[in-house]
């Protein structure tokens, strides 16, 4: 069987049969989809018989509700696919029913279409594939030459199960509540299957227009590995992508937020705010400030957090943006350099932190595992003893007062002469820097003639220097700016002013991370940051296997 990127799967069985094997049937679809799965909604549909089977509404219920949420939830094992349930047949209580007759353009377009109907049918024409084929694109914008599929997940059916009387349009028991103008809130970092849930139940109450408030700015500040956390207008365009895929009857009104509330207090068309368990508080405070503002209250719709079964030591029960962020720790983010002028052996890291990272426990880790360390900030303290290349030139550019009766540079008058003064910070760089490249660049060598295959330069200044060009990959520690300060006045005895005063002028962890290939935390237990560095050699050892 064939591999496609992206089919459409049509459920046409029974809500209550479909709940109980939804777990074959998405495996069996993953075998034949790899991208985007995109699934159609339609029990009691018939593939046999001598009509074209034509898409008709089906009521939005707690059932149906409880169905999608079951689906996304059993999704979230295959994390490679990223599936998604199609609502434009599934209409609220104010809604009147009709058949679909517009097709639907979908942002992936179907290649393959799939359904869980069992048929006896066989031979070279099958009747029932050919109206799968047709129901499919009369539907849904597929590519040319579609093909479909006919699934049978393994399973063992109940007794009966066929005999189950087909769904009627006119059940409408447990029937959903909808509202003109509804309201959510959220950060939607890494589109994940329970931001889909959540998303889903909006859709499923709206029937005019969503607004949707995306968190931003100061409100970030706070999140785990914000620094991971995808710019805002990646973070809205997926959000629009899939909104509008599942849902493309609906206006979307998509904003900011840099405040907790946003334009839910000030509002006076919203009708219904979606909260979570845990964001239940903030929907209650919103309705405070708007009876504070003179407007109704919102009805608060609340959905379960779902539980993540993969759910990892130091990561949340629930599934969550922060999981997925800490799971990219020591993966690589982006392609590496491919500069022509850079050796291919040793393959050379650049390990890279501010005060206070973890940057040098993470450098002997990667020398623990094999690699061969080459330690530039010691090679910096070098460049300053009496000899070194650069010594004459900064007693000359900085005066005699640097040094000590012995005739050492007093490295913290020296410091005390360039901290806060750009200018003369410089001057003191444009000597040292070079030197230190050059001596670096001859360990490389040495490490070359000695046939070592993978070379890590623990440098600090690895970026501010512009030593870029001298390696295949950059590596960032990073931890949270008050983890680094408690860090440096545990380490160096410093004030918490001072501290933070030393962190200023170093880059920032997101203006590092924008530049690195690799990024690793060493925020919790050292067995945390074991597994990482530990998870990070072993991709590094595929990627040079590979090249």
């Amino acid at each position: 069987m064939s591999v496609f990127r992206s089919g459409l799967l049509v459920l046409t069985s029974p809500l209550s049969a479909l709940s109980l094997r939804l777990v074959p049937i998405l495996a069996s679809a993953s075998r034949i989809v790899e991208d985007t799965l995109y699934v159609h909604l339609q029990p009691g549909l018939s593939l046999t018989g001598s009509s074209q089977p034509r898409s008709t509404y089906v009521p939005a219920t707690h059932e149906v509700y409880s169905l999608i949420s079951k689906l996304y939830a059993d999704a979230d094992a295959l994390s490679h696919l990223d599936v998604r349930v199609l609502l434009t047949n599934i209409r609220n209580q104010n809604l009147t029913p009709q058949s679909l007759s517009s097709v639907q353009n979908l942002s992936h377009p179907p290649e393959v279409v799939l359904t869980d109907f069992q048929t006896s049918d066989g031979g070279q024409y099958n009747p029932v594939k050919q109206r799968l084929e047709r129901y499919a694109t009369s539907c849904y914008s597929c590519r040319p030459n579609l093909i479909s599929v006919l699934l049978y997940p393994e399973y063992e059916p109940m007794v009966n199960e066929w005999e189950l009387p087909p769904w009627e349009p006119g059940l409408g028991v447990g029937a959903l509540q909808s509202y003109s103008d509804v309201v959510v809130g959220g950060t939607f970092d890494r589109l994940h299957n329970a931001h889909k849930i959540l998303l889903s139940a909006c859709c499923l109450l709206t029937e005019k227009r969503l607004l949707v408030g995306v968190s931003d700015k100061d409100l970030l500040e706070n999140k785990v590995l914000k620094e991971l956390i995808q710019p805002y207008e990646q973070r809205m365009g997926k959000l629009c992508e899939f909104l509008v895929d599942v849902k493309p009857s609906l206006r979307y009104d998509i904003v900011p937020l840099v405040d907790p509330y946003g334009p839910s207090i000030t509002d006076p068309d919203l009708e219904c705010i979606v909260v979570s368990e845990e964001t239940r508080k903030g929907g209650v405070t919103v309705n405070k400030k708007r009876l504070e503002n003179g407007l109704s209250e919102l009805v608060l719709h609340e959905i379960l957090l779902v539980r993540d079964s993969g759910h990892r030591e130091n990561e949340e029960e629930k599934i969550s943006s922060s999981s997925i962020r800490q799971r990219l720790l020591g993966t690589l983010l982006r392609p590496p350099q491919k500069d022509p002028a850079l050796s291919s052996r040793p393959y050379v890291i650049g390990l890279t932190g501010g005060s206070g990272s973890g940057k040098s426990s993470i450098a002997r880790h990667l020398e623990h595992l094999g690699a061969f360390l080459i330690d530039v900030d010691k090679l910096g303290h070098e460049v300053y003893a009496p000899g070194s290349p650069a010594y004459e030139q900064v007693v000359e550019e900085f005066g005699e007062d640097i040094l000590n009766e012995d005739g050492t540079i007093n490295r913290k008058i020296l410091g005390a002469k360039v901290f806060g003064n750009e200018g003369r910070l410089k001057s003191l760089t444009d000597i040292v820097w070079p030197v230190i490249a050059k001596m670096t660049q001859r360990q490389l060598r040495e490490a070359a003639a000695q046939g070592k295959a993978v070379c890590v330069l623990d440098v600090a200044v690895l970026l501010e220097a512009g030593w870029t060009d001298m390696v295949h990959e950059i590596w960032t520690a990073i931890v949270p700016e008050t983890e680094a300060v408690n860090r440096i006045m545990a380490r160096d005895g410093l004030s918490e002013e001072a501290a933070r005063n030393r962190l200023r002028s170093q880059l920032t962890n997101d203006q590092k991370v924008k530049q690195s290939h690799v990024v690793l935390c060493t925020l919790w237990e050292p067995e945390i940051t074991r597994k990482q560095v530990e998870k990070a050699w072993a991709l590094l050892q595929q990627r040079i296997s590979q090249d």
